[in-house]
């Protein structure tokens, strides 16, 4: 069974330029009713030393991890117990640095690769050299505050979407980039919902709930939103085997088509975002392009249709209606993979 958990993928403290403690933090994420965060400072693990006791105060998940900032790009390193070095690496050297990474059982993500870079932001703007994207996780396809606006943003959901139909399973998230008090923020806030249907318990040290927030960003159980909480299922004509966000689907030589199933979660974290009662449209996108179009409202929260899965090798939904005074992307989900096996 399917359990989703909202988290902030991409924090700050005053370790490195972030205004507040680790413990202010915590407090503020879960007053916006989350889950968990990621820890990321900027080329610093410091602010965890206070990690066990804040978790126990607040009974809110702290996943370890830290901002590479370099003159190259900034990459977000997830689920490491030490502190990973870059500053041997050059602008050709990414894949060494990776695997200092997964070395640990963490994860990697590209931070917001076409944000302005510097002067303005130092490094902000992604220019390693990457060789196999095989080895990159996850992008940071949504950043900052009402992020499916931003002309960057819609350049890095681009590039994931390129990825994605060359065949690469890389996930793709939202952060926040989160440096300032939240009182301060008028505008939505994206959140990253993970599966955790084999977590761990809610306790001092969350071991094993890290590690299943880690496996779910490597796997991409993952759906984003600014508003409701969008999934989707798949099951194919020939099976009675049902398949959900990240999963990939074994298709046959007998099967051609399979049933998607959308379901949209008006009530997860509701007090958090405001959505005008309106008729919402989910766009299921593929390699293949636009494939189908459902509608969806808080009176008629769940839609299906038939899609025919030949030359099917991902499908994603997309979640788009009027918000804060928009037509825009409003959530989306990671995709369903396809893998023939005849």
């Amino acid at each position: 069974m399917r359990q989703w958990f909202p988290y902030e993928l991409h924090t700050h403290t005053f370790h490195s330029d972030g205004e507040h403690s680790l413990r202010e933090l915590a407090s503020s994420a879960k007053e916006l009713g989350l889950f968990g965060i990621a820890m990321t400072d900027h080329n610093t693990m410091s602010p965890l030393l206070e990690r066990e006791q804040i978790q126990s105060e607040t009974e809110l998940q702290i996943i370890r991890g830290m901002e590479w900032t370099t003159f190259f790009g900034h990459m977000l390193a997830i689920g490491i117990v030490d502190y990973v070095d870059w500053r041997d690496l050059g602008v050709k050297d990414i894949h060494r640095g990776i695997e200092r990474v997964h070395r640990q059982g963490g994860v990697v993500g590209i931070a917001h690769p076409f944000r302005v870079g510097s002067p303005l932001c130092t490094g902000c703007y992604w220019e390693y050299e990457i060789s196999d994207w095989k080895d990159v996780d996850y992008i940071e396809v949504w950043s900052y505050t009402f992020p499916s606006i931003m002309n960057s943003n819609q350049r890095a959901f681009q590039l994931w979407t390129d990825m994605l139909n060359q065949g690469y399973r890389i996930s793709g998230v939202c952060g926040r980039d989160w440096h300032v008090s939240s009182k301060k923020v008028t505008e939505p806030i994206a959140v990253t919902y993970l599966d955790l249907a084999n977590r761990g318990t809610l306790g001092p040290e969350q071991t094993d709930l890290e590690k299943a927030a880690v496996d779910a960003l490597r796997k991409g159980s993952i759906s984003v939103t600014m508003g409701p909480l969008l999934q989707f299922t798949v099951q194919l004509d020939t099976t009675d085997s049902v398949y959900g966000i990240g999963e990939e689907v074994r298709v046959d030589g007998a099967a051609n088509t399979a049933q998607v199933q959308i379901e949209v979660d008006f009530t997860a974290r509701e007090e958090h975002w405001q959505l005008a009662d309106q008729e919402l449209r989910v766009v299921l996108m593929s390699n293949k392009g636009q494939i189908a179009e459902l509608n969806v409202s808080r009176n008629a929260a769940t839609a299906s249709c038939w899609v025919e899965v030949k030359e099917l090798i991902w499908l994603r939904a997309e979640l788009h209606g009027a918000f804060h005074n928009c037509i825009t992307m409003i959530a989306f989900t990671n995709p369903i993979y396809f893998e023939d096996h005849k």
